[in-house]
């Protein structure tokens, strides 16, 4: 899956999980409101929870839910959970210069958070 896909889906993921914060959500279901495959969002369960932005428990009341208040998760914070390597280099000339530009690309992206997203999708 790309990486502005993995991105997406894991702000759908998110989204869903903000509307019960407290409640386990299983991928099942949230893969079956996203109109999404389960197997997709279990991964994006892993990269969510490896960022520290859910937990998971597994088992029959198992699940995920929210880690971190919805205000507290900048879209930097969920694209870094997501984006992997973006703008690495191999020249050592230019990857000072990179990583500048992706901590400010991740700084400008957390000017907004999840909460936003959730009220614009409230709007639409």
């Amino acid at each position: 899956m790309a990486q502005n896909a993995r991105f997406a889906l894991s702000l759908r993921v998110l989204t869903v999980l903000a509307g019960e914060p407290d409640a386990m959500h299983t991928s099942a279901a949230i893969a079956e409101t996203l109109n999404e495959s389960a197997v997709m969002v279990r991964r994006t369960f892993l990269l969510l929870r490896e960022a520290g932005l859910i937990v998971q428990r597994k088992g029959p009341n198992g699940g995920a839910k929210l880690k971190v208040a919805i205000k507290q998760i900048g879209l930097g914070d969920v694209f870094n959970a997501t984006a992997g390597e973006w703008l690495a280099v191999e020249d050592k000339a230019l990857a000072g210069l990179m990583k500048k530009v992706r901590d400010d690309a991740v700084a400008a992206m957390n000017e907004h958070s999840l909460s936003g997203v959730v009220k614009r999708l409230k709007k639409s």
